[in-house]
C-alpha cells in the first residue's frame, strides 16, 4: 500500500533557475541540482523536484483547445492573498489575466506552471 507522498515534480526547460524561483518563493531548502534535475525539500519533508525537458513547451491556463494543457498545479495556503501575490510577482511569478475565486489567486511561475496561493485550505 502506498504510505504517503514523497514528492511532486515539474517538467521545465531549467530545473537550476525554476528550483531557485520556488527558494525564494517559498523559503524551503534547495537539496538537489545537477544533470537535469534540482529539488527543493517541505517542511513536511517531501521533495518539490523539477526536471529538465529539452522539448519543454509551457501549458496554456486557462485551457484553449490544441495548445499545450497543465497537467497539475499546486495550490499554497497563505494568510493575506495581496501580500503572498506581491511577494510571488517579486520573486518572478506573474499574476493571471483570470481569477475564479475571492479566496485564492492564480499565478504563473517563471516556466508558465499555474499554481495558487489560497486562503482556505482545500
Amino acid at each position: 500500500m502506498i504510505k504517503e507522498i514523497a514528492g511532486f515534480a515539474y517538467d521545465c526547460k531549467n530545473a537550476d533557475a525554476l528550483a531557485d524561483f520556488y527558494v525564494n518563493l517559498l523559503g524551503w531548502e534547495k537539496i538537489l541540482s545537477g544533470n537535469g534535475w534540482a529539488g527543493l525539500c517541505s517542511p513536511q519533508g517531501w521533495i518539490f523536484a523539477f526536471q529538465e525537458v529539452e522539448e519543454y513547451i509551457p501549458p496554456i491556463w486557462p485551457w484553449e483547445e490544441g495548445k499545450q494543457q497543465q497537467m497539475a498545479h499546486i495550490d499554497f495556503l497563505v494568510e493575506n492573498l495581496e501580500e503572498g501575490a506581491s511577494h510571488a510577482v517579486k520573486c518572478g511569478a506573474r499574476i493571471s489575466e483570470i481569477q475564479y475565486f475571492e479566496t485564492s489567486t492564480v499565478l504563473f511561475d517563471p516556466e508558465g506552471h499555474p499554481f495558487c496561493l489560497s486562503t482556505v485550505k482545500q
